[in-house]
């Protein structure tokens, strides 16, 4: 038996929409509530085959329980900004009737000059449940051929 343990709600979304997408049986996706819960719950899964889908800054929380760990840099957002690159992104966000609201938050005193690279990140966690939706969207909006290497990678290896 193979578990996949993730950071949070918003990997799994994730994971599981690509799965769906792609026809992959996924196994059970457990969310363990940021990095430190990784070794309790590998712990109470003892003797099952647990993979698990990280932040890089996290990654070593995993790296010490998990038989595999794939690391997303820096983040799950940020793969997939780089997959569907910043249009897709906006297109994305357009779709959802949020473009201006982006907009607005770019304009804000301390978003003004940054890349928006970190202004996407400020809006994908800015809002309660927005970074789980977005998972939604984002994995739903990814080209097949284009998704990002380390969540292409676990699941090739469920």
């Amino acid at each position: 038996m193979t578990v996949v343990l993730v950071e949070g709600e918003s990997d799994r979304i994730a994971l599981q929409t690509l799965a769906t997408r792609m026809g992959i049986r996924m196994p059970e996706v457990r969310v363990v509530g940021g990095s430190k819960g990784a070794r309790r719950v590998a712990a109470e899964l003892a003797g099952t085959r647990l993979l698990g889908l990280v932040d890089q800054g996290e990654r070593h929380d995993f790296e010490r329980v998990l038989d595999d760990v794939f690391v997303c840099d820096p983040d799950l957002e940020a793969e997939f900004v780089r997959a569907l690159g910043v249009d897709g992104v906006e297109a994305v966000i357009a779709e959802q009737g949020e473009l201006a609201s982006f907009r607005s938050l770019q304009r804000q005193p301390f978003q003004r000059g940054r890349p928006v690279e970190a202004q996407l990140a400020r809006f994908f966690g800015g809002r309660s449940g927005n970074k789980a939706r977005y998972a939604e969207l984002l994995a739903g909006a990814v080209p097949l051929d284009r998704v990002p290497a380390p969540l292409a990678a676990l699941l090739a290896a469920v």
